[in-house]
């Protein structure tokens, strides 16, 4: 019997935040997942967050997703910068003082994506770098400094190829200046919203990011 999410405020820099926490009992990991632009509407109950949030549950990982500052009963406004990767710092540290010493799997989608890499990179230069990062159709523009992605840790990019929101060339040409290892996977046919499209969301994130050593 699976165990369903936990709605919990936690507390983040600019007040309480709504979140939803899936204590997997003996986990192997945990999983920050990031939801879209709260301006347009994201959320963390957005299907494609659902969809990550459910594929890291079913390979073993403690999750947490949670709304941005401003979105849902979460307190205060959007800063759409620095203010939501804040919010997802502090998300993580409360996600490790549950489980600690755990590997910490970065998801996010879209702008979520921006925050997942951002964050990745505030890590690395604490010494606390997450494992893997896993970007589905990510804000990759908004990914410049003071904003950095961690040059540790897998690096899984996940790119629709019909988006209409985020240019995929865009995407696929910040990923070819990365200079780091990266998987990129394209879903053919997929619109931003991986509408149709879940499954092979799916099929990605377990072949890159949890079977990718028995495929090696």
């Amino acid at each position: 019997m699976l165990l369903r999410e936990e709605k919990l405020m936690l507390p983040g820099p600019a007040g309480e935040l709504e979140a939803m926490y899936l204590a997997t009992a003996n986990a192997s990991g945990i999983a920050l997942v990031c939801h879209p632009n709260p301006s347009q509407g994201g959320s963390m109950l957005n299907k494609v967050v659902s969809t990550m949030q459910r594929t890291a549950r079913d390979h073993g990982l403690a999750t947490l997703r949670f709304n941005f500052r401003g979105t849902g009963k979460s307190s205060g406004s959007h800063d759409l910068d620095s203010g939501e990767v804040d919010d997802a710092q502090a998300a993580l540290e409360w996600l490790r003082t549950q489980h600690p010493g755990l590997p910490v799997y970065l998801f996010g989608f879209s702008f979520g994506g921006f925050v997942a890499a951002s964050l990745s990179g505030r890590l690395e230069q604490q010494n606390q770098p997450a494992t893997q990062i896993i970007l589905a159709a990510p804000a990759a523009q908004r990914i410049q400094p003071p904003h950095q992605i961690a040059a540790s840790g897998r690096l899984t990019i996940i790119q629709p190829e019909q988006d209409e929101v985020i240019e995929p060339q865009l995407v696929y040409d910040w990923a070819a200046q990365l200079q780091r290892p990266h998987q990129l996977c394209k879903i053919a046919d997929s619109s931003h919203f991986f509408h149709g499209k879940l499954v092979e969301l799916k099929q990605c994130i377990i072949a890159q990011v949890f079977n990718h050593n028995v495929a090696q």
